[in-house]
Formats: C-alpha cells, sequence, structure tokens
C-alpha cells in the first residue's frame, strides 16, 4: 500500500473529524476511537489487529499519564475553591506593584495556568482585573487580554495542564524537561501578550466598573491562605520532578545510590503530583473539612472528559505507529526540511477548526509520533522542541468556537468585534512568537 494512498486516508480523516466534533458537536472521544478503527480498516490492517490496537493504545497512554492529569486536575480544583489562587495573584501584585498592573496580570495569568484550567483561572481573576483596571485607570480589555495571555501561555506548554502532559506521555518524553523549557518558552509568550495588550488593546475604552476593590474582594472571600501554603501544591511537585530528571543525567550528580533511588521515587510525576494533592488538601480549612470529598469529586469528575479524549488519542496513535507512513514519508519530510513547522501547522489548523487547544495537542502528538525520526527530533530535548511547537500551534488561534474566547469576551464586557481584536489577535502573535522561539532553539540544539 503507498503512501501516498495512506497519507490521503489519514487526511481524510482529519477532516471528517474536524467536522464531526466541529459541526456535528460530537464528542471528541467517540470521534477519535471511531476515526482510529476506520483508518485501521481502510490502511489494510486486519479487523482483530485493529481492534488490538485500539485497546493497547488507550490503555497505554493511560497508564502512563491517566494518574498524572488526575491529581493535576484535583489540585487545581483545590487552589480554586479555598481561594489559594486569589493568594496567588495578591502576592503577585505585591511584588510587581500596582503601577505595574498590566504586567501584574500577565503573570498572575502565566502562574495561575499552570495548575488550572485557563477558563477557571479567568474566571477566578477576573474580579482583581477589574479592581485593578479602575485603580490603574487602565481599560478593562487591556487588563484582560494580559491576563488571557498569561493563562493560555502556560495552559498550552506547562505541565501539570493536562494537554502537555498528555504530549508528553504521546511522545515519551521526559515530564521534567518538558516543564523547564516549558516555563522558558512561555515567557516569551507571556510578554508579547502583555505588549500586545498594551498596543492593540489599549485602544480599546472599555470601563472596568468594579464591584469590589482588591482589598474588599479578600475580605469578602474570607480568610485567604499563605503565599508560601498556596503556592506549595504547585512549586514542590515540580521541584520534585525537576530533582529526578537532574539526578536521571549521565553524569549522576547524586551518584548512584540511596539519594538517588529517593529522588528517582519522589520525583516520579505520579507520587510528586500525588504529594501535591496531600499539600493541597491542607489548604482547607475545618470550617470546608466537610467539602474535602466533593471538591476532589469535582476535579475528578473535571478530568474525566480529558482523560477520555487522551485515550482515545493514544489509540488513534497506536494506529499510525502500526502504518508505514512513516517510512513511506521520510524521504520526503526530510527534504522538505520541515522540522518542527509540521507539528505546529498541525496543531494551529485542528485548534483553529475544532476551537479545543487539549483535544488538538493530543491528537496532533498522536500524528506526529510515528514521524519523529523522520523529522530528527528523536532526543530529549528534540522530543521537548516539539511538544512546545505542538503547544504553540495549539494557542492558534481562539476565536468563536472556542469556550476560552467567550469566556473572556463575557468576563472582560468586549463586544464579539473587540474579543476578536483582543482574544484572537493576541493568540496568533502567542502562537507565532512561540514556534520563533521554538525554531531558533532547534537550530542549536535537537
Amino acid at each position: 500500500m503507498s503512501g501516498a494512498y495512506m497519507l490521503a486516508v489519514i487526511i481524510v480523516a482529519v477532516v471528517a473529524m474536524i467536522l464531526a466534533i466541529s459541526k456535528l458537536k460530537i464528542h471528541p472521544f467517540i470521534v477519535m476511537t471511531v476515526i482510529a478503527i476506520a483508518v485501521g480498516l481502510l490502511c489494510g490492517m486486519n479487523t482483530e489487529d485493529v481492534i488490538n490496537k485500539v485497546k493497547a493504545g488507550f490503555g497505554n497512554i493511560l497508564a502512563s499519564i491517566g494518574i498524572v492529569i488526575l491529581s493535576g486536575t484535583i489540585i487545581g480544583t483545590i487552589l480554586e475553591k479555598t481561594g489559594a489562587a486569589l493568594t496567588m495573584a495578591n502576592t503577585i501584585l505585591k511584588l510587581v506593584g500596582k503601577e505595574r498592573s498590566v504586567l501584574t496580570m500577565g503573570l498572575t495569568g502565566y502562574v495561575t495556568g499552570i495548575p488550572v484550567f485557563c477558563d477557571s483561572g479567568f474566571v477566578i481573576l477576573s474580579p482583581i482585573s477589574r479592581a485593578l483596571a479602575a485603580q490603574s485607570n487602565k481599560s478593562l480589555a487591556v487588563m484582560a487580554t494580559a491576563l488571557s495571555a498569561g493563562l493560555y501561555a502556560t495552559h498550552c506548554l506547562v505541565p501539570p495542564t493536562p494537554g502537555p502532559i498528555a504530549m508528553a506521555g504521546t511522545l515519551n518524553a521526559n515530564l521534567g524537561l518538558v516543564i523547564g523549557i516549558g516555563l522558558l518558552i512561555s515567557l516569551p509568550a507571556t510578554i508579547m501578550g502583555i505588549l500586545y495588550a498594551n498596543k492593540v488593546a489599549g485602544k480599546i475604552d472599555i470601563p472596568a466598573n468594579p464591584e469590589y476593590t482588591v482589598e474588599e474582594l479578600v475580605e469578602k472571600y474570607g480568610k485567604l491562605p499563605g503565599a508560601l501554603h498556596s503556592f506549595a501544591p504547585i512549586l514542590v511537585p515540580i521541584i520534585l520532578i525537576a530533582l529526578k530528571s537532574i539526578g536521571d543525567f549521565p553524569s549522576h550528580p547524586f551518584g548512584t545510590g540511596a539519594v538517588k533511588m529517593c529522588f528517582s521515587f519522589i520525583g516520579n510525576p505520579v507520587v510528586a503530583l500525588l504529594l501535591g494533592i496531600a499539600l493541597a488538601t491542607t489548604l482547607i480549612p475545618k470550617s470546608e473539612k466537610k467539602n474535602t470529598l466533593s471538591w476532589v469529586t469535582d476535579g475528578v469528575t473535571n478530568s474525566a472528559g480529558i482523560l477520555a479524549i487522551t485515550g482515545a488519542g493514544g489509540a488513534f496513535g497506536e494506529i499510525l505507529k502500526s502504518l508505514p507512513l512513516a517510512d513511506a514519508l521520510s524521504s520526503s519530510l526530510l527534504q522538505m526540511h520541515v522540522g518542527v513547522f509540521l507539528p505546529f501547522i498541525i496543531a494551529a489548523i485542528l485548534k483553529s477548526a475544532m476551537g479545543a487547544s487539549t483535544v488538538a495537542m493530543i491528537l496532533t502528538s498522536a500524528m506526529v509520533a510515528p514521524l519523529m525520526p523522520a523529522l530528527g527530533f528523536t532526543s530529549e530535548i528534540g522530543k521537548v522542541l516539539v511538544i512546545m511547537a505542538i503547544g504553540a500551534g495549539s494557542m492558534t488561534v481562539s476565536h468563536a468556537n472556542d469556550s476560552y474566547f467567550w469566556v473572556v469576551s463575557q468576563f472582560s464586557d468586549m463586544n464579539t468585534q473587540q474579543a476578536y481584536k483582543c482574544q484572537t489577535g493576541v493568540t496568533l502573535v502567542q502562537g507565532i512568537t512561540t514556534i520563533i522561539v521554538v525554531f531558533i532553539v532547534s537550530l542549536f540544539v535537537h
């Protein structure tokens, strides 16, 4: 069977997938699973092999990162419910200063977007955005765009957000390295978002009309947890995962004995994020202890859809891996020198068409996985660069078919035209900025 035929089947499958999800409103889990089976059958696999590959792909990816996704979602839910996310925002505000309010909102989004879904993070922090806009005499459009930019950057590039975790699992990348490089590469995206907010969104005058000042908001929210306590459920797992990655270096900086074994255990993403959950539960005040189970259940429920889509993406990826597609395309890919741009373009098309960043990340990583040798990104750093390229594509662009587009619009008093100018514009700028940074880095190391 020719490579051209298989490629045509996959292109038709992707178009069908986009139409089914975006137009027919069929759940991505169903669509991706059915498409995976169809692609396998159309490409000549026998029925038993197709079903076995789908089941194996689904199970393998969830075995790899299922617990991590669940844990990250639970941590984010508890940070939201206990007011710890508000504490983090207030801490950054004190460090940066109200006179640099736009920078404050961008950095607040950057930090909050690591554990909390960008939709939820924007809703939680929008009252602070209004209050700061009023105090600094800025348009609400500026503050909302800066906040959105920070949230979106880390949402698409930094674990434990489900999309980047799923990509790391699919491409078998070092999670500690993904976190470290993701934090660095998401900074230029955040900075460009802040600049865009000042230059473009600043021309749109939307009065803040805050219901509360920042101080009144904190008082209304009740007694908030301390700053160090609030950051701990995020920072401790990240530090532990990073230490494990350092310990795994060929130079053995922690030796090969008990110390390395200890870091290897507690720095395993599963253990590190379970410790993060334990730290997060200590944020729950005594008066709310009765809600602990329901809050954890909310986190589990919130992750269910992501787990289903991730599993379906793994099934689709397993089918693709079983096809000789990579061998058929290797020479042409190498001749075209597409590098990091291929995963970026695929993710950008899927995101723009479907409106779902996480789905675009999971699906693109599944499609790209068998092509990694042809693209020339088989090293640990190479895998991470591909993940960053996919993340860049998945933030390009947020528009009317993206729920986040409407969240930003609703909670910042923008009309549709203003939302397109601010939200669609800033995500386009962020995506392009990120892929340029990734491409420059890939020239030196991959």
